[in-house]
């Protein structure tokens, strides 16, 4: 196969990869809550008298929402109303391009990465990505002309611009342990062992670190307790004006972010697709011994190790939704420069020091 030829399926897989996690996803929250709300959930959409729990309902919803009427308010500018929700969904999906699947394998003798685009700065690429993001927001919520979209998207803008802040330093002290931007490299560094039985990985040498960068993450979303850009209660959305397809669009950003966030922190502090003890040749365990594994099986433990971590995430991001009551806009803006940004360099100040005295 041609370069080109690899290039478009590692992009096709990893849109499909998203999108269907994604579509799950909607699935996933509704029983979740109803779980720990003490209720069944969606179970209603049915094939051939399945309802199979309810998986079927994401496809109902999407269906639904292909069919509904396409309404643009007629004061509204129509051509940035409708590229809006294209504009969230595109830079949100392009984040994807960076984050590694699992090694390099070989196929037809070609080493080929797991990864659409392993660039040299492929961590900045991905910042830049979900920063562009907030060009979405503020599109939607100034084109709808309407008082409470603005709103909205003013609160998106500034929030997304302040969390930003913390999520950047939180990952400074990061590349100071591994010195790279590339995140196949950042993977690689993490495949050690601390202490000769710890896993080398990003949450065990920056604890602080994570912590920053996860409560900025989840606020990046935009959902619960961060949901102030989409507050429905105060009838204050920048989608407050969108119905139908393009409402659906920027619900499936939303989970496509969790997606991205869960990934991202699989990548920078779990040891992405690195397994505790898993080398090329099988799992070595600290104590000695070794249990030989086939090459293909280690891939698929590998690839495996990723694609659980990453549920994990998600599912804990979906937890977090559930379980806390939205914060007061002040609140927001305080936990974020008060507290976020002086913990951010207070790890960087402490990495630095910790690595000065080695």
């Amino acid at each position: 196969m041609s370069e080109i030829s690899v290039l478009l399926v590692k992009i096709v897989v990893a849109l499909g990869w998203l999108l269907l996690l994604a579509l799950f996803l909607t699935w996933v929250e509704r029983k979740q809550s109803a779980v720990m709300q003490d209720r069944i959930g969606a179970n209603r959409a049915r094939v051939l008298g399945l309802r199979m729990f309810g998986l079927f309902q994401p496809f109902a919803d999407a269906i639904k929402m292909i069919f509904k009427e396409d309404f643009v308010p007629p004061f509204a500018d129509k051509v940035l109303h409708t590229l809006a929700p294209f504009v969230s969904f595109f830079f949100v999906a392009a984040a994807v391009a960076v984050v590694p699947f699992g090694p390099a394998v070989r196929i037809g003798g070609t080493p080929v990465l797991l990864q659409v685009y392993d660039g040299t700065a492929g961590l900045l690429f991905l910042l830049a990505m979900l920063s562009l993001g907030v060009y979405g927001i503020l599109l939607s919520g100034w084109s709808s002309r309407n008082r409470w979209g603005l709103i909205g998207g003013l609160r998106g803008a500034a929030q997304l611009v302040s969390y930003e802040i913390g999520l950047g330093l939180s990952l400074v002290g990061l590349i100071m342990v591994y010195p790279s931007l590339r995140l196949s490299e950042i993977v690689a560094y993490q495949g050690g062992l601390i202490l000769g039985f710890l896993p080398r990985w990003g949450v065990f040498l920056q604890p602080l670190g994570f912590l920053v960068f996860f409560v900025a993450a989840v606020a990046e979303t935009k959902r619960v307790p961060f949901d102030l850009p989409e507050g429905e209660s105060e009838i204050v959305g920048f989608n407050a004006e969108y119905g139908g397809l393009k409402w659906g669009l920027f619900m499936l950003t939303d989970f496509m972010e969790i997606i991205v966030v869960a990934a991202l922190a699989a990548t920078l502090f779990f040891g992405g697709w690195q397994a505790p003890w898993l080398g090329p040749d099988g799992v070595r365990w600290p104590w000695g011994g070794h249990w030989a594994m086939a090459g293909g099986v280690v891939l698929f433990l590998q690839v495996l190790s990723f694609q659980l971590k990453v549920a994990f995430f998600c599912w804990l991001q979906i937890l977090i939704r559930w379980t806390y009551p939205r914060i007061r806009y002040d609140q927001l803006m305080d936990l974020g420069w008060k507290l976020l940004v002086p913990l951010g360099l207070l790890n960087v100040l402490g990495t630095g020091l910790v690595m000065s005295l080695r």
